[in-house]
């Protein structure tokens, strides 16, 4: 099942996608709901983000590939995480298909997409187990964990950086019915593909950050995990469109535009 966050007359209302069309629910996924009467053209709806979460929870350097590319960057030695670590973001910074990712004009041209797979969790939970792990998960869908890297080299809480307005496009929905292991991630720049890459063939997978983080943290519904990149980042400058596509769950597009240009 695909759920979709919509525009339904000014208010923000969740959606079923069945093809190009829309059926409205009164409740959400997160509770109760029905399905209503009425039919939408998905074409003609504005999606927003498909979850504002209580916590938008953040994994880094989960790529084996982006951990050694980022070291070579700054003339390091790649290090391999040794467990999973987890941070944070900011829903300030949340966009749904098709809004504009918006450059700040003070920024350095070394803005640069990340194409992340986002886990949603359904239900309130603690100590999750190996075995029960994946069925705190509702679905899944895409992210773009847009970076602006001096920032992030200077400034010591990533608050620019990774929380700039803007710098969070996520979408086009949740998709529930998901194998992980037959995920594969692209990311193209102006329709060239720039990067590929199986979605699971992560350093820690989602059930290793759930149990690790639920040890400490309890979880709730509409919470969201991202679950890292893979690879090399290109810059991103004005008039750019960047997709992002995980097979079987969809493309997340986005222009990029900078204040003032």
């Amino acid at each position: 099942m695909r759920w979709a966050r919509i525009d339904h007359a000014g208010t923000p209302s969740y959606a079923i996608v069945e093809g190009e069309t829309l059926i409205p629910v009164r409740g959400s996924p997160f509770a109760t709901w029905e399905r209503t009467g009425s039919h939408m053209k998905l074409a003609e709806t504005k999606l927003l983000p498909p979850v504002i979460p209580p916590t938008f929870y953040a994994c880094g350097m989960n790529y084996a590939e982006h951990v050694r590319a980022v070291a070579a960057k700054i003339g390091q030695p790649p290090n391999l995480p040794t467990h999973p670590e987890i941070g944070y973001r900011a829903n300030n910074a949340l966009i749904g298909p098709g809004d504009p990712i918006v450059i700040p004009a003070d920024a350095t041209d070394k803005v640069q997409y990340e194409g992340e797979l986002v886990a949603v969790i359904g239900r309130k939970c603690k100590h999750l187990t190996r075995e029960n792990a994946l069925g705190a998960v509702l679905g899944y869908t895409i992210g773009n964990d847009v970076s602006e890297r001096s920032w992030q080299k200077s400034d010591r809480t990533m608050f620019r950086s990774k929380n700039t307005d803007t710098f969070k496009p996520m979408g086009p929905w949740i998709e529930t019915d998901v194998k992980l292991e037959d995920l594969v991630t692209k990311v193209r720049l102006n329709g060239r593909q720039i990067i590929e890459f199986h979605t699971n063939h992560m350093v820690f997978g989602v059930v290793d950050f759930l149990v690790a983080m639920t040890k400490y943290l309890t979880l709730y519904p509409g919470d969201m995990v991202w679950m890292g990149t893979e690879g090399e980042c290109e810059n991103m400058k004005h008039g750019d469109v960047c997709e992002v596509e995980i097979s079987g769950i969809g493309v997340l597009s986005n222009p990029v535009v900078r204040e003032g240009a």
